[in-house]
């Protein structure tokens, strides 16, 4: 069991997985993620599709290993840190115990001192402690024991954010909605409802778009009804939602009729499609919307277009350019497009463990502020028979800024020193 916990712990360990991590993060950047066998055959070879699909190449960043890798990367930094934390606490309980500051390793010293308290000063060390024991008296002071806290911070830190990003995308849904303003429609499988209340597209003075803003609001059964704003780069939080302004298109209303009576009318975004009630084998899809759309046989006349298709029976049965104030004529029956705008997509996505990836960031942040900032010293004078002092310091890390500084104290304060 030792050596088992020796090779959790170690920093080789560490490394490897590490490595591990960092190969099948470039393999998820070569190879395209989230493709089907034929097209991972079309576009590497049968063989490669085959070893891709039976190693989840195809989808690394969910695949077992990858989660496993993980795992025993947050095992090691777990055991690194329940093994140190012991020692870490009895060295942050000794910095400031004067017996083991007299068996403490010496960083740089300074002789025949007449006042130890502007070496204290220039240092910027706190208020110094009076100590005796054993025949000595002195003075002592501890300044950043949370350096000493640095690496263990930093290590809790990468854990807390690993198990944030791993635990966020075995739990994370993502659902897309799109709609005009007045649409209802339910977010997947959550039980809510989303409804569109407006969408607005602010535009330059050259008439490009500025800015996309949907108002949206999300309800449900036991849900209470919350309100708000999506706009591009401004997601709104609703009932534990991010919903994302992600994209736009076309949309029109469809109409069907019959001797000028409406039977039938919906709006169709582009992409969609209608049956049609009346005649039900057949349906209509609505392929697009050109707002800028010239004949080839007239470049001159510019107007809009509807592309649409056509669909009897599943098969296609028709395609082709409506203008505006034509229709599509079957049977008895007339099909009308008209009234374009601009529909709103929004992204859809929860992912309940963002908190804790972003406080393990945090952390990570201030375990290296710690480690590279925060330089624990300890300095502490003895008083010698005739009157005179000696002082001493030590710093683990940094020593030789520290004797630099000390030993620029010194200079600082020549009066202050007398030689024998």
């Amino acid at each position: 069991m030792r050596k088992i916990r020796d090779l959790l712990t170690s920093m080789s360990f560490a490394i490897v997985l590490l490595v591990l991590l960092a190969a099948c993060c470039a393999f998820g950047s070569f190879i395209t993620q989230g493709q089907t066998y034929e097209w991972y055959a079309g576009a590497y070879g049968e063989r490669a599709a085959v070893l891709i699909m039976a190693l989840y190449l195809d989808d690394i960043y969910h695949s077992w290993w990858f989660f496993a890798l993980g795992g025993f990367l947050c095992l090691d930094l777990l055991l690194c840190d329940l093994v140190r934390l012991p020692s870490l606490i009895r060295r942050t309980k000794k910095a400031i115990d004067p017996q083991s500051i007299l068996r403490s390793p010496v960083t740089a010293s300074l002789s025949h001192v007449a006042d130890p308290a502007p070496v204290f000063s220039a240092l910027h060390m706190p208020e110094p402690k009076a100590f005796g024991q054993d025949g000595v008296s002195g003075l002592f002071s501890v300044k950043n024991r949370a350096g000493l806290w640095g690496a263990w911070v930093c290590h809790l830190g990468i854990l807390l954010l690993i198990l944030g990003f791993g635990l966020g995308q075995m739990t994370h849904m993502e659902y897309t909605v799109y709609g005009v303003p007045g649409d209802e429609k339910p977010i997947g499988d959550t039980g809510l409802t989303l409804s569109i209340d407006d969408f607005r597209i602010d535009r330059r003075e050259d008439g490009t778009a500025r800015q996309y803003t949907a108002s949206i609001t999300v309800s449900g059964k036991n849900a209470a009804a919350q309100s708000g704003k999506a706009s591009v780069n401004h997601p709104a939080a609703l009932h534990g939602l991010k919903i994302y302004q992600n994209s736009t298109g076309w949309a029109a209303a469809v109409t069907v009729s019959r001797d000028g009576e409406t039977l039938q009318e919906k709006v169709l975004c582009a992409g969609e499609y209608m049956p049609i009630q009346a005649l039900p084998e057949l349906s209509v899809f609505f392929n697009a919307f050109y707002p800028d759309y010239a004949p080839a046989e007239n470049e001159a006349l510019e107007g809009h277009a509807y592309l649409y298709t056509l669909y009897y029976r599943g098969q296609i049965a028709g395609m082709n350019i409506l203008l505006p104030g034509e229709v599509i004529t079957v049977d008895d029956y007339t099909i009308r497009f008209s009234d374009p705008q601009e529909y709103t997509l929004l992204q859809v996505k929860q992912d309940r463990f963002t908190s804790l990836a972003l406080m393990g960031g945090l952390i990570v942040l201030i375990g290296l502020l710690l480690a590279f900032y925060c330089q624990p010293r300890t300095l502490w004078a003895l008083s010698g028979q005739d009157g005179l002092w000696n002082v001493y310091g030590f710093s683990p890390k940094g020593g030789a800024l520290f004797a630099e500084q000390l030993h620029s104290a010194q200079e600082a304060t020549p009066k202050l020193q007398k030689e024998e």
